[in-house]
């Protein structure tokens, strides 16, 4: 190890939003800018006034810097950043998988942490949308849960279990939406943000929404599960046009209820089209946030100005002294959506009774009774079987035969699961439905905040999530518990295109990196 190698590193420079939301000092408020496409533009040039304005101000700890929004290539974020920095008010920048492998991460990371970029938001990512000569190839190669066990061993300063190096100092924020309208869909976001916080993340962002009982619920669920994270409630202020895309379901993952969609629509109709009120909804709800004890708020919204953020934080101050009050105001969910606790309607917050669960109607799927067997006599050490199939497996590698069994147990995983021969199998971890064809974004760990009523955010209508499909069947065994515990590793594609079975055995596959038999 070298000299260099040995010092420590230089302190990060002073971060006033990972002090504020690290120390619990203060409702810690954000704002998310958006990148147009394109470097030089009116767009960038407002967009840099708005933080010049907001760094003046002082009230805003930070401002986010979207990655790719929406799945549409646009200005990246370190760009902005730095000049934000320079500004002197803080930069989170949105880290996002869709579009980078695992190397291309690393490098880009150490790059940022090297500019002071530290602050972060870990996201899966929109799906790409068309690009040079039409669309461009989805990467996916890790997940959130991946990137921010990644950045621990980073922070460690001890990775790949190579030469040790300086550590790196970033501040790992998530996101989570308390807002579907599905038991799957809903309880799958909050197992994967198990996996999230117990792989090193610092903080939780809400996914957008406006029901101030579904902000309390994932509250009430963190503490319930001592899942002791910050957490801040995503506020956003829809412009009129974007109310109706909203509506429709054009926005992943997004849900506006259609009492809020009537309300906004007859608000419309005032002079200037309903943005005061707007933005005076806005206000009421961070008042809500504070008051049912949130670590802060992260505002959003296109055309904002500073007059909007002096409208709203004014607001704030005065709405403080009777949010209870607006409890009901914010009540917006629509009566058939899924609730995790029972509502307390003295309040209109939530009772720390669970609804019943189990409301999925799953049956019994033959293909996964068939697989759970077939996993459990032969892969699982346990069994009486193991120790032969395991001599049988290697026993056929090493064999003139070990191309026709390679053959069938490809074949066989084709038909059974649509198998794409990845050799680092995951179909036991996910209710033996496989993530390489099942899952548009390949997500290893748990669902993506794109879903809506059950749908992937890719092909709504058309094909289930499969994290969906993965809750039902697990709902059905009473197994669903295994969700919330560690993590699937990423594939390891230099097993691509060989045999999970021989790799499963040879201890060559993510479930031996894991330490576990799976």
């Amino acid at each position: 190890m070298t000299q260099e190698c040995k010092d420590k590193p230089e302190s990060p420079v002073f971060s006033k939003f990972r002090h504020s939301l690290a120390n619990r000092a203060e409702f810690t408020i954000t704002f998310e800018l958006v990148p147009s496409r394109g470097g030089r533009n009116r767009h960038i040039d407002r967009t840099l006034a708005l933080a010049r304005d907001l760094a003046r101000d002082g009230r805003i700890q930070a401002v986010s810097i979207t990655d790719n929004a929406g799945g549409h290539p646009a200005l990246s974020p370190e760009v902005l950043g730095l000049e934000i920095l320079a500004m002197g008010l803080d930069v989170i920048s949105h880290f996002s998988c869709k579009d980078k492998n695992r190397n291309e991460m690393e490098s880009q990371l150490f790059g940022w942490d090297r500019r002071g970029l530290h602050n972060l938001l870990v996201i899966s990512g929109d799906y790409p949308k068309q690009g040079y000569r039409g669309h461009p190839k989805p990467v996916f190669d890790l997940d959130s849960v991946h990137v921010v066990d990644m950045l621990n061993l980073m922070n460690k300063g001890h990775y790949l279990n190579q030469a040790a190096h300086h550590p790196t100092s970033f501040f790992k924020g998530v996101a989570v939406s308390p807002f579907k309208l599905t038991e799957a869909e809903q309880l799958m976001q909050y197992y994967k943000l198990h996996r999230k916080i117990a792989a090193g993340a610092d903080y939780v962002i809400t996914q957008l929404g406006f029901d101030a009982g579904k902000y309390h619920e994932i509250l009430q669920y963190m503490q319930q599960h001592d899942l002791s994270v910050p957490l801040l409630g995503s506020v956003f202020i829809p412009s009129l046009p974007l109310i109706d895309i909203m509506h429709r379901g054009g926005v992943p993952g997004c849900i506006i209820p259609d009492k809020l969609h009537k309300q906004m629509h007859d608000e419309a109709k005032s002079r200037d089209q309903g943005k005061k009120a707007r933005l005076t909804r806005a206000a009421k709800l961070m008042a809500v946030l504070k008051h049912i004890g949130y670590d802060g708020a992260h505002i959003g919204g296109p055309g904002l100005d500073m007059a909007d953020f002096n409208f709203m934080l004014d607001a704030l101050d005065n709405y403080e002294h009777q949010a209870a009050d607006l409890v009901e105001e914010l009540n917006f969910w629509p009566p058939e959506g899924f609730r995790l606790y029972r509502k307390d309607k003295r309040t209109g917050l939530n009772l720390k009774e669970t609804t019943e669960l189990g409301q999925v109607h799953a049956r019994r799927h033959p293909v996964y009774d068939l697989a759970r067997l077939v996993h459990h006599t032969a892969f699982d050490p346990q069994s009486p079987f193991y120790g032969i199939c395991r001599k049988c497996c290697l026993a056929l590698h090493d064999s003139p035969l070990k191309r026709p069994f390679f053959a069938f147990e490809h074949t066989a995983k084709f038909l059974l699961f649509d198998c794409r021969n990845c050799g680092d199998c995951t179909l036991a971890s996910l209710a033996y439905l496989c993530p390489q064809s099942g899952c548009a974004k390949y997500m290893l760990n748990g669902p993506c905040g794109g879903s809506r009523d059950g749908w992937c955010e890719v092909y709504p209508g058309k094909k289930r999530c499969i994290y969906v499909k993965t809750y039902e069947r697990l709902a059905s065994t009473n197994n669903l518990i295994d969700c919330r515990k560690g993590f699937e590793p990423p594939r390891n594609w230099r097993l691509n295109n060989t045999s999970a079975w021989l790799n499963f055995y040879l201890g060559l596959d993510g479930r031996a990196e894991r330490g576990t038999d799976k």
